[in-house]
């Protein structure tokens, strides 16, 4: 945080940072806008000229987590050479979120869980499960497997629980544990002809 405020961030910024902060720790609908203006130390209407709402605000605050989930798993993958093996280091990223003391669970998860199926932060949260459950798909096709697509979808199921089970159980070893059964998985399951 120290090299952050060294310069100084702009009011954008401050409020996302306020959002991460609030939202992931306490969830979207608990935290009204007022305390994230507060917490951010803006003033109202930066929020609006920025966001033009507090869903605006939350949409931003999902995107910025998924393109901190996307990094963290394109820099994992890369420390394996083969499809298989990327699909295992998918866990290992996950793994690697699990470990951190402020993990409060899947932020797509509890937020999406908070707000109208039409709303525009559930369809936020149905972009990031797309990209992970298209990811696993791709690695599956690579490997040769015959369905791939149904193998990403128990794929991602051993990724949610991963998830669910590391918040709800405080078990970082969750990730490893989903990681077996996923290389179980791959291991029965049948390759194209």
């Amino acid at each position: 945080m120290e090299a952050r405020t060294a310069t100084k961030l702009s009011a954008r910024e401050r409020l996302l940072e306020a959002a991460d902060d609030l939202f992931y720790q306490e969830g979207v609908q608990t935290v009204g806008i007022d305390r994230v203006i507060a917490h951010a130390g803006v003033a109202k209407a930066s929020l609006y000229n920025t966001f033009g709402s507090k869903e605006g605000l939350v949409c931003a605050y999902l995107e910025q987590r998924f393109d901190r989930v996307k990094n963290r798993i394109s820099r994992t993958l890369t420390r394996f050479r083969t499809p298989r093996e990327q699909i295992l280091g998918v866990f290992d990223a996950l793994g690697e979120a699990f470990t951190d003391p402020g993990y409060n669970g899947c932020a797509f998860v509890r937020a999406s869980a908070e707000t109208a199926e039409d709303s525009a932060i559930r369809h936020a949260a149905e972009s990031y499960r797309s990209w992970v459950r298209e990811l696993f798909a791709e690695l599956a096709a690579a490997c040769g497997y015959a369905e791939p697509d149904e193998l990403a979808r128990q794929l991602l199921l051993l990724y949610d629980g991963a998830g669910q089970a590391a918040r709800m159980d405080r078990d970082p070893a969750a990730a490893t544990t989903a990681r077996g059964a996923a290389a179980a998985l791959l291991e029965a399951a049948p390759l194209a002809r």
